[in-house]
């Protein structure tokens, strides 16, 4: 592996956090220097001129962005063996972030990619930070989910993507789609669980809703069918809701987070009803 490493970051109206991340990314320890591509989506926060103040070593304005066409343009304007995605507003943790990254990834047999463990922000509400307990905690329910992978802090290895590109057309579940296709053609994507970014998302109701809907709306077009509707409503919104409801009292309840528990039940309502609507929305189009 060259002394160079590329890593391209996702902005769009992160300038919350986008200083504070470049500068994470320069002081990482290692023998490698990173080389930084930014591919902006239109900012109009004052994202854009602290890119230029901390002289990124490249800047691309885009106008309209796709999720997956924007990874394939990332990988075609770099040119090194492995790359890393960060996005703008995941900051690294620690001065550990990049080599751990990088050791996880050439630790494993054929690894095609590798993502790292992601912990909320402070102010990250209840249901959200749940969500990050169980993908990436300690204790994590996802090493029992059938698949499980998260492009914001993740590396990729350039023969691996040349095989097998991301879909141009998908701009949510993008990462999911693509890397379950890559492992299985035999690719290993290993979770580098000492590799620490910080990023969270308190996203509204009518956000989480949409999220859901975008994703599922993805997921559906490798999926060969559904099932009738009312039994969506019911297996897939309403029962699912209450088993969420109690889960998240549950975890509230142990973290001292009661107050948050209403909360949390409308939004995993709004997610269970966008990640139906989605899915059949999806079907339809694809199929």
């Amino acid at each position: 592996m060259s002394n160079v490493i590329d890593v391209v970051m996702r902005s769009k109206n992160e300038g919350h956090y986008v200083r504070q991340t470049i500068e994470a990314v320069r002081r990482q320890r290692g023998p490698w220097t990173a080389r930084i591509t930014v591919i902006d989506s239109g900012s109009t926060d004052g994202s854009l001129e602290i890119f230029r103040e901390l002289k990124v070593e490249r800047l691309i304005e885009i106008q309209r962005y796709v999720a997956g066409a924007v990874l394939n343009q990332g990988m075609r304007e770099t040119s090194g063996e492995w790359v890393v995605f960060l996005n703008a507003d995941a900051t690294p943790a620690n001065e550990e972030w990049l080599v751990n990254l990088i050791a996880a990834a050439q630790a494993a047999p054929r690894t095609g990619t590798a993502f790292s463990r992601q912990i909320p922000r402070p102010d990250c509400r209840a249901v959200y930070a749940h969500d990050y307990d169980r993908c990436f905690g300690p204790a994590r329910e996802s090493v029992n989910w059938g698949h499980f992978f998260s492009m914001v802090s993740s590396i990729v290895y350039r023969p691996a993507w040349e095989a097998i590109p991301f879909r141009d057309d998908l701009t949510y579940a993008e990462d999911d789609e693509w890397s379950r296709r890559l492992v299985a053609a035999g690719w290993s994507a290993p979770y580098a669980d000492t590799s620490v970014a910080i990023h969270s998302h308190n996203y509204t109701v009518r956000q989480a809703y949409k999220r859901t809907f975008g994703d599922s709306f993805a997921n559906a077009a490798t999926h060969p069918g559904g099932r009738a509707w009312w039994r969506d409503m019911v297996f897939g919104v309403v029962l699912p809701t209450a088993a969420d409801a109690v889960r998240d009292g549950a975890w509230c309840f142990r973290s001292g987070r009661l107050f948050g528990w209403p909360h949390s039940v409308v939004v995993r309502a709004a997610q269970r009803l966008g990640k139906t609507i989605g899915f059949r929305r999806g079907l339809a189009h694809f199929h």
